[in-house]
Order: structure tokens, then sequence, then C-alpha cells
């Protein structure tokens, strides 16, 4: 026989064997490896619209176009490298993830740098809700607002408004100034211009991501109306109870904090006023011209149920002195000793000696709800 022939008979069985040897070698080692390659995406369940994206790789990644692969769907733009030699990918959006919108992002399948292969994988994240408005003052529809420095419209959100800012429309005067709590979770709102007396204004609050005035990611959170105090009247109704009914309509505090007594000389009303809020209104009677009660600020000096007057030889019932000597005070009608009792159709005109006097029932509320050193606001 050819020693050749038998030669390549010995030898080729050993070259395949070996072949098979190394083959089977290389794909139990890349089996392994794939095996071992773990993807990962740590994210919080809901993330930030400028928040880059991290996806880690417990090996090297082999690039070679991979990056060009990578899908997120919506579609949207953005800015891919790898970190920490190929084991991170961060996916940085070139504009902002749009908010409420659930993404899904694919892994194509890819080789690390030892050549060991992984699947496709895909992985789903949710980007921030926009804000709610979760109050608003005036309430939607009210009536006879006035709004000023000391009460300026409130607009609350359900949360920090976070990655957002915070606009507003008003109508029919168009721009606006505000401030915000440090949170930025509570607006106080005033008009550049002066409020239109009896006017009726539609206010709307805008959100929209921070550093982008897209159109597109604007929206609208809320509308609320409301409409302005009316012009106080010229002239007084005649009619008693119309009266008190514009006096509660338009007397507004002079003091916000604390307990004060109001008392309007033209209009012969006295209103009682708690932390800026209206309690309530009754017709008064103050000095006929001549014994005009004093106008100013004053305070309640001292009570008594039902002292005398040595001065007119009557009692005066629920007595509160409004100056320290005493001349001038707060009272019901007078009585005689024998029970005689001025009239309540006094009220709402001015016939007294200079003290402003209250109708029965009226005198006695007050007299109990009032303390020493309550400030009296006459004009």
């Amino acid at each position: 026989m050819n020693p050749i022939v038998t030669t390549l008979r010995i030898v080729l069985p050993m070259v395949i064997i070996l072949l098979l040897v190394a083959f089977s070698s290389v794909a139990y080692f890349a089996y392994s490896s794939a095996q071992n390659i773990e993807i990962s995406f740590e994210h919080e369940a809901v993330i930030s619209l400028h928040e880059p994206l991290r996806i880690s790789f417990t090996h090297s990644i082999l690039d070679e176009g991979y990056r060009e692969k990578i899908s997120i769907s919506p579609k949207t733009n953005v800015l891919v490298a790898w970190k920490e030699d190929n084991t991170v990918l961060e996916l940085t959006p070139q504009s902002i993830w749009k908010p409420e919108t659930q993404y899904t992002l694919t892994i194509p399948e890819g080789k690390a740098t030892n050549y060991a292969s992984f699947q496709e994988i895909s992985f789903s994240f949710q980007t921030v809700s926009y804000p709610k408005v979760e109050s608003f003052w005036p309430e939607n529809g009210a009536k006879d607002v006035l709004v000023g420095i000391e009460d300026p419209l409130i607009v609350q959100l359900d949360r920090n408004a976070g990655d957002f800012w915070i606009d507003f429309s008003l109508s029919p005067e168009g721009s606006v100034i505000y401030q915000n709590n440090d949170n930025r979770s509570r607006f106080e709102i005033l008009p550049e211009n002066t409020f239109k007396e009896g006017a009726l204004y539609d206010v709307t609050v805008f959100a929209y991501p921070a550093d982008n005035v897209d159109p597109l990611y604007r929206k609208e959170l809320t509308t609320f109306s409301f409409e302005t105090l009316p012009p106080k009247p010229k002239e007084w109704s005649k009619d008693m109870t119309e009266r008190l009914a514009q006096a509660k309509r338009f007397t507004r505090a002079q003091i916000q904090e604390g307990k004060y007594i109001d008392i309007n000389i033209d209009a012969q009303i006295m209103s009682i006023f708690e932390n800026g809020n209206l309690i309530d209104s009754f017709m008064v009677s103050s000095g006929l011209p001549g014994m005009d009660t004093p106008k100013g600020t004053f305070a309640i000096h001292n009570q008594h149920p039902r002292p005398w007057s040595r001065q007119y030889e009557l009692f005066m019932p629920y007595w509160m002195a409004i100056t320290p000597d005493g001349k001038y005070g707060i009272h019901e009608l007078p009585e005689w000793p024998g029970g005689y009792k001025e009239g309540e159709n006094h009220l709402g005109t001015p016939v007294s000696h200079g003290c402003v006097r209250l109708g029965v029932g009226s005198a006695k509320r007050v007299y109990e709800w009032a303390e020493i050193g309550t400030p009296v606001v006459i004009y």
C-alpha cells in the first residue's frame, strides 16, 4: 500500500476529531457567555422629562453600528453614547421626553467583545404627568369678588410643579404677575392692571415643560371665571332691608386680623368682622348734626350691661365705651326709668348725642361678641 495513503487514513480522522473538539469548545463558550450577559434598565417607574436613560451590560459590547439599531416608540430623537468601557449605554433626549407618555425602548440582539451574543430585549417606561389644579380662589362662578394684594387670586396644584412651568392667562385684561411658594405648588396671582368693577373675568392655567415653549407640549390645566364687585351705590337705599343688603355686599374689611367693628356714618351701618370676614351688619343711629360721632380708629375701653347716664337720666343697655373718658360709646336704644324705650324707627338716621345706637337684639349680640381692646373704625 502506498505510504502516503496510509498516512492520510491516519491523519484525516485525527484532524476531523480535533476540529470537532475545537468547534464544540467555541460553541460551548459562546453559549455560556450569552447566559452570563445581563442587561439592566435601572430607573424609577416614572422618569423626568430631561432624564437620560442608562442601560447596563455585564460585559463590554461591540458597537459597530449597534447604536443605530436601537429603537424608541413613540419615535424620539436621542443622543446615544457608550460609557464605562462600553458597558453602559446612555440615551439622552435631544429635546425632552413627551409628558404623560408610555415609551418602549428596544435593545436589538448584539454581541459582547468576547463575541458572546444576546437576544433582543425591550423595556417600558412612563414619563412624568402634568400637575393638576387642586383648588383655586375665587370659586368658579363667584360674584362680588374684590381682588387685591392682600386677597390675590390663588391656584393650588396637587404637587410641586417639578419639570413644568405654570402660566396664566387672564381675559379680558391679559397679563398677570404672580409669585409662588418654595415648592412651586401654590401660586398667588394679580393682574398687571387693576380689575374693572362689575366685570366678568376668565383665568386659564397652563403648564408646559421647563425650557420648552413648544405649543405641542403646552397643556391647559383648568379655567375658572368670576365677577368683580360692582361700584358702590352713589346713594344708599332708603329701604332699611335693602340698605343692609347693600352694606353686606359692598363693605370690605379694613383690618384683616382679629375682630373689629366697622361703622359707616354715611350709610348708618355697623358691620362686624373677624379675620377679614364679615360676620354681620346692623342699622345704627349716630350723632345728629352738631353733635357728630367722631371719626377715626378707636377701641373698646370698657363694657357694662346696663349703665345709668346721670347726664341724660336714662339707661344705656349693653354699653361699650370707645374713648377713654367714656364720652362716646356704642349701646342699645336708650330707656327711661319708667320703661319707655326709644323707637327702632330712629335707626338709620343720625339722632343721638354722639354715641352709636343699636337696636334690640343686635346690641346684645355685638356686646357679647366684642372684647375689651376690639378696634372700632368710624368713617
